[in-house]
């Protein structure tokens, strides 16, 4: 047998197993991947199933959010919700984190450096009010009513730095769905976010499964593999602005909004960072909550959110990625002691 058949034959049950996962390239996995498959309905057929389960996990966490905000993100896809603490608490939160600097991580995309700094046990010690924050009853309901899970999200103290490279634009400028399942992401935004400084934006129902979106899904998977560029080929579809009327929706919403600010989306619809007009910055406390599998029916029984193992797990996570850099890759390099608001 040749090498690279049996390394495919090796390969076929892993390739498998992840058709049950949350695994999305189209470039990495063949099955995925296939162009025969995808005619047949396999893309198709993971989309329709992943949406179906997420909705009914969340109607078992509806009681977690108030009518008001459900009613919002069924709708729109996303929560926005002004004077998220009050004043006082909110000043006391923001100087803290702006005036303390932490062990920190930045990586380039295009022009922009985004700098994250986690939110471990370190910070939340040197700052008690962010477990505060994070662990509110409103915070948390809106977290995992979104992202349809019962779970703790990551969290991070967040820098947007655009045009500090001399690059190619930032590729998150682009509008585009993270992956093909319902997930969530959600900004916490520390300063205010002018309109010409590359504020979030979110196209208000693209969340929904329509007829329209399916089929727009089902050809983007049959020209995945070769015919789109890097990052939808990765899964992430990209969409242009003139293409949305197709799927029957409208431009998106540009959120610039003032500090104190919550907004919390389903990035399976379609967002992107606008173009900033200028060098500046945005700096906001960021949850990510996308590593479960998208096809399991519960909501909880998640290990990883037990205390005493939340609050590790991001240092966790990047001295993974740091010990296997040269098989998994390490976007994320370390630029030591930083405060969130340094350039």
């Amino acid at each position: 047998m040749p090498l690279k058949a049996a390394r495919a034959a090796l390969a076929l049950p892993f390739w498998l197993l992840q058709l049950a996962s949350g695994a999305k390239s189209f470039r990495d996995n063949p099955l995925i991947g296939s162009p025969r498959l995808n005619r047949l309905g396999l893309h198709a057929a993971r989309v329709k199933l992943a949406h179906g389960l997420a909705w009914s996990r969340r109607a078992r966490l509806a009681e977690m959010v108030s009518d008001a905000d459900r009613r919002q993100f069924d709708e729109q896809g996303f929560i926005v919700i002004e004077n998220f603490l009050p004043d006082a608490r909110f000043t006391t939160l923001r100087d803290k984190i702006m005036s303390q600097k932490f062990p920190a991580r930045e990586m380039l995309q295009g022009d922009t450096i985004t700098r994250r700094i986690a939110v471990d046990s370190h910070f939340m010690a040197a700052i008690p009010e962010v477990r505060d924050l994070i662990g509110s009853p409103r915070w948390r309901g809106l977290t995992r009513y979104v992202s349809s899970f019962d779970m703790e999200p990551l969290h991070y103290v967040q820098t947007i730095l655009p045009h500090r490279a001399k690059a190619r634009p930032d590729p998150q400028t682009v509008l585009h769905a993270d992956t093909f399942h319902p997930t969530m992401k959600a900004w916490y935004f520390l300063e205010d976010v002018a309109d010409d400084e590359g504020p979030l934006t979110y196209v208000p129902g693209s969340h929904r499964l329509t007829p329209a979106r399916l089929a727009w899904e089902r050809d983007m998977s049959l020209r995945a593999p070769d015919g789109l560029d890097r990052l939808s080929s990765r899964g992430s579809f990209r969409i242009e602005n003139k293409d949305l009327a197709s799927l029957g929706l409208g431009p998106a919403r540009r959120f610039a909004v003032p500090a104190n600010t919550l907004v919390v989306v389903d990035t399976n619809g379609f967002h992107a960072r606008a173009q900033s007009q200028r060098a500046s910055k945005r700096i906001e406390i960021w949850a990510y909550g996308r590593r479960r599998n998208p096809f399991i029916p519960w909501t909880g029984l998640d290990p990883l959110s037990l205390p005493g193992i939340a609050e590790r797990r991001i240092p966790w996570l990047w001295a993974l990625r740091d010990r296997w850099r040269n098989r998994i890759g390490q976007p994320w390099r370390a630029v030591g002691m930083k405060c969130a608001g340094e350039d």
